[in-house]
């Protein structure tokens, strides 16, 4: 089973490509609370250089709530992450994660409805960015 939803978009500049995501993002009622730049970062702590990539700390917080109302424990699975790369053959690669599969353990009925539903929503971002 996949745990991430994923699509390659062709090579294009980066930070546009990172612009449409975000847009994509606030087009289905998520905010960006996070950014991690994997690139600078890796540079950084450990020397090593990494093509562009960055991971985006996504939130709907009409689902947020509803999560941790059922369970406040689920605070530790949030927020949707969200990732940009570029691979090795210059292509990028938008890839965010499968709320199914993250949800999936926590044996309760009535968190799988609210993580199908935010599914649905990170799946029209990955396929609407292009």
């Amino acid at each position: 089973m996949a745990y991430h939803i994923t699509k390659t978009v062709g090579k294009q500049d980066f930070a546009e490509l990172k612009e449409k995501v975000i847009e994509a993002l606030k087009a289905e009622g998520f905010g960006v609370l996070t950014e991690i730049d994997i690139q600078a970062t890796m540079k950084k702590k450990l020397d090593k250089d990494y093509k562009s990539f960055v991971i985006l700390g996504a939130c709907n917080p009409i689902f947020a709530d509803k999560v941790l109302s059922i369970d406040p424990q689920i605070s530790a699975f949030l927020p949707c992450n969200v990732s940009i790369r570029e691979m090795e053959n210059g292509e990028m690669e938008v890839s965010a994660i499968d709320p199914m599969v993250a949800m999936s353990g926590f044996g309760n009925d009535s968190i799988a409805p609210l993580a199908e539903a935010v599914k649905e929503k990170l799946s029209k971002v990955v396929e609407l960015v292009n």
